[in-house]
């Protein structure tokens, strides 16, 4: 009986101190005046379902981050001579005021692209200072230079990296550690819109399979892309030479060290397929290990729908894991790093799995909302169908969902869904597909911005995340990568220590913010803070105070840069 009392007791704890968080729609206070379009016709083009992503990114370096979203057009795209680029359908650049509010600046900064944009990215590829903005399109993809000024420069025949495939998820990495971002670009399939085929369900119309329209021999899934910075503005396509050979239906692209060599690895989500897991061999090249590490499949052997994917150490061992999402009727894939000889599917016994199964599953990462110092999980949920309510019980609108991380006493990890607690609940359900994560208030918890699919967007703002203590670092690197990108962060307090990477691919379609977010919990310092840069330097740093954001500059410690701080 006193057992069963310590167990009611302990749960009930999580669960208060879960609920002292909540999230709440901050979109309109914000001035987000978003709207994503899909240009759906009633033809059922696959091309309309996938979505739009976004990107928290300080652009101006004011210490605020601004916030870059996608949008896609009409189908097929009207002629820009016919179609003035004011009334289009266009990507937004929002600069953050500093004061909890945004400011659409997209005309002035000269970054409202009109194609058919799906995915993108942003990090400093020349090392200025200043982080470039990447985008993926059904389409010629763009790359806007930033001119340090406010305004971008469309240099993306100069600099080589154009493709006109249908591009979906992108990121930055200095895959060869020589001080520059390298850019991966991810490909879904050839597609045309004169051919496309589409499926009757109880004489409804609905989308067809993507592995049906395939078989239709029309299409054919695209091999990815690796772009090589050259360090002059230029790219270099090195994908061949690299070993990125295989031809897939890729949505996702995630970034980590899951081995702990010093050098970023891959792992591609893919539709239908047997995901992709590149192990950087240090050379320039990369050798496809999705079998040998146990991250192509299931637990059962079945390939999924990878929809999104991420990094992160959910168990603070020290060691990356892995979460990929998948479409209704399958689980979001938890996959845990066993000390980087092989990762062992835990979606079910972790407490993911059953609580993901109603739900089509799209942006996944890994966040610590609460700061206590554990991972939680964050899923985006909308169906694919938007009828699927006339021969389904499932809705097309779904409720996204957070899962909380609790350690046991026997030193497990159990996932506890806190969604009905945190907020999330009571929000009106959206149709999510990407989603970004950020402080953009600077007030020491991870907010959310969601781009749903043909509807506003949503900007959650986390009330009660920062009651917990939180560090958050950003890198600066000089002999490594400006932005910091593959910068290894540990920090310790007590007997515990967190592992985090700055990183750009994760979630889907998206980037979250480059800076390191670390909860405490309750700890008012860090009694150890180590920066493992790529270039092969660490930095340690002991007796560092919580609640604040650090510039820490490569061979330079900490230094002081203009901030805002929003109470």
């Amino acid at each position: 009986m006193k057992c069963f009392c310590y167990i009611t007791l302990f749960f009930l704890l999580s669960l208060s101190t879960s609920a002292e968080v909540q999230f709440v729609d901050a979109t309109a206070a914000a001035g987000i005046t978003f709207r994503h379009v899909d240009g759906r016709t009633g033809e059922k083009y696959l091309l309309e379902t996938l979505g739009s992503g976004a990107v928290f990114f300080d652009f101006d370096v004011d210490g605020a981050l601004d916030l870059y979203v996608v949008n896609a057009t009409h189908i097929p795209p009207p002629a820009p001579e016919k179609t003035p680029q004011t009334q289009a359908p266009r990507n937004r650049l929002y600069r953050n005021n500093g004061n909890g509010t945004f400011t659409d600046i997209t005309g002035s900064a000269g970054v409202g692209d009109t194609g058919y944009g799906v995915g993108c990215a942003a990090a400093d590829i020349n090392n200025d200072g200043y982080p470039e903005i990447y985008v993926t399109n059904y389409g010629p993809n763009r790359l806007y230079s930033n001119n340090g000024d406010g305004t971008f420069t469309d240099v993306t025949q100069k600099a080589g990296v154009g493709d006109e495939r249908w591009g979906t998820s992108c990121a930055f990495l200095d895959y060869d550690l020589d001080g520059y971002v390298d850019l991966y670009v991810v490909n879904y399939m050839k597609f045309s819109v004169a051919e496309n085929e589409w499926w009757e369900t109880q004489g409804i119309r609905t989308y067809c399979s993507p592995t049906d329209q395939i078989a239709g021999s029309h299409f054919v899934s695209e091999p990815d892309i690796l772009y090589r910075n050259n360090g002059n503005g230029t790219f270099t396509d090195v994908t061949k030479a690299a070993g990125i050979s295989h031809r897939a239906l890729g949505l996702a692209v995630a970034v980590g060290d899951y081995d702990n060599d010093g050098y970023p690895d891959l792992h591609i989500a893919n539709d239908m397929e047997a995901d992709l897991f590149y192990h950087n061999n240090g050379d320039g090249t990369f050798t496809e290990t999705a079998d040998l590490t146990g991250t192509g499949y299931d637990e059962n052997g079945f390939p999924g729908s990878g929809m999104g994917n991420a990094f992160g150490d959910y168990n603070n061992d020290g060691y990356l894991d892995l979460v990929v999402s998948n479409a209704s009727g399958l689980p979001a894939l938890l996959y845990q790093n066993e000390n980087a000889a092989f990762f062992t599917d835990v979606s079910f016994v972790s407490g993911i799995g059953a609580g993901t199964l109603p739900y089509f599953k799209w942006a996944v990462e890994f966040l610590d909302y609460d700061n206590d110092g554990l991972l939680d999980l964050f899923v985006a949920n909308g169906h694919l169908q938007e009828n699927i309510s006339l021969f389904s019980e499932s809705t097309y609108p779904q409720m996204d969902l957070v899962f909380r991380n609790v350690r046991r006493q026997n030193g497990t990890h159990h996932f506890t869904d806190t969604s009905t607690e945190v907020g999330l609940a009571e929000l009106p359900k959206k149709v999510s597909r990407a989603a970004a994560f950020g402080d953009y208030d600077n007030d020491g918890d991870i907010d959310i911005f969601l781009n749903n699919s043909n509807q506003p967007a949503m900007l959650l703002r986390n009330e009660g995340g920062n009651s917990n203590h939180w560090l958050t670092v950003q890198p600066i690197g000089t002999r490594s990568n400006t932005s910091g990108i593959g910068t290894k962060i540990v920090v310790k307090v007590g007997k515990l220590s967190f592992t985090k990477e700055a990183r750009s691919g994760a979630s889907y379609l998206s980037q979250s913010d480059l800076r390191v977010h670390f909860g405490l919990g309750k700890h008012l310092a860090v009694e150890v803070l180590e920066i493992h840069w790529q270039s092969g330097l660490t930095e340690r740093f002991s007796n560092v105070k919580s609640n604040q954001i650090l510039h820490i500059k490569e061979g330079h410690g900490i230094i002081n840069r203009q901030k805002t701080i929003i109470q």
